[in-house]
């Protein structure tokens, strides 16, 4: 069995919110170590699930995961970003749910080699599909200054952003920065005593930008919301778990945009916009992890579940 594991977060109400019928057809846009997907396998009797990620290596340890089901499973190695093209290319037009888990798995940050976490040595990556040739070495070494501060303090929300993108310049011009560890440093230099002193690592927010900007994260995101709903059928329902402000806030008002409706301008006195309501939405607020699962895996404590239902 392959070493890739993953604990799936929210894995009862996400499924739970999905409604799996036994004939459906339903999506898992981010499969990962398959916790959700087995888990909506095991409730599907003529229905069939589909399996993408970008990761190869997921997609492989899913396939094993999966295989008691193998029979009502496809999967695919694409970027929940094409879901038009994923469903075209199976001959799919409608889907009775959608489940995307935006988190990076486990095993991405775990297995050094990746270069996604701060915590362990690695050569600078952070790709989640290996065959793209965008890394974290080439933003961290080639990339304007202008450019680094920008995703650092957009995609990171880190407020030393001026800072920390002026200290990797400092350093890249003595030598190439290779390594996360070598990137912690250049970090670190950047910052303020105070900064240093608080209890979140110093390079948290400035590797999430990285990693954001290495894998275009959030127009992923914003492609996959744009075309999620109009490809479910009626009764259908779209999850989505995010893990922080920048993925939430998307879907949030894409969910809410498509739940209203109406684009006319506030002063407007009547729509005449003509555009209905798509969904409608299964709770106002996220669904968050309960302190038992937030006891077995910290890494829930930022996730929230969004739930639509198409109309």
């Amino acid at each position: 069995m392959s070493e890739f594991h993953h604990v799936s977060v929210l894995l009862r109400e996400a499924v739970d919110a999905l409604n799996v019928r036994p004939d459906g057809i339903y999506l898992d846009g981010t499969l990962g170590g398959a916790g959700h997907s087995l888990e909506i396998a095991r409730r599907l009797t003529t229905g069939r699930l589909i399996g993408v990620d970008r990761d190869r290596k997921a997609l492989a340890a899913a396939g094993e995961r999966l295989a008691p089901v193998h029979d009502r499973v496809t999967l695919v190695h694409s970027n929940f970003a094409e879901l038009d093209s994923i469903l075209d290319g199976l001959g799919i037009p409608g889907v009775d749910g959608m489940l995307f888990d935006l988190g990076v798995s486990s095993p991405q940050l775990d297995e050094a080699e990746r270069g996604f976490s701060y915590m362990a040595d690695a050569p600078l990556d952070m790709r989640m599909n290996a065959e793209d040739r965008l890394t974290a070495r080439e933003i961290v070494n080639t990339w304007p200054q202008e450019e680094l501060r920008r995703i650092l303090y957009a995609y990171g929300e880190e407020r030393y952003a001026p800072q920390i993108a002026a200290s990797i310049c400092r350093r890249r011009e003595a030598a190439p920065i290779e390594t996360t560890f070598e990137l912690v440093d250049a970090i670190r230099a950047g910052m303020p005593a105070k900064a240093l002193r608080e209890k979140q690592h110093p390079a948290k927010r400035s590797f999430q930008a990285i990693r954001i900007a290495v894998n275009d994260e959030l127009t992923a995101v914003d492609k996959m919301m744009s075309a999620a709903i109009p490809r479910l059928n009626p009764g259908g329902r779209l999850a989505v778990i995010t893990f922080h402000s920048l993925e939430d806030r998307i879907v949030k008002n894409a969910m809410a945009q498509a739940a209203k409706g109406c684009t006319c301008p506030p002063e407007f006195p009547v729509c005449v916009c003509g555009k209905k309501p798509t969904v409608r939405l299964i709770s106002r607020k996220p669904i968050l992890s309960g302190e038992a699962e937030l006891a077995d895996n910290p890494r829930a404590r930022s996730a929230k579940l969004r739930v639509a239902e198409k109309l």
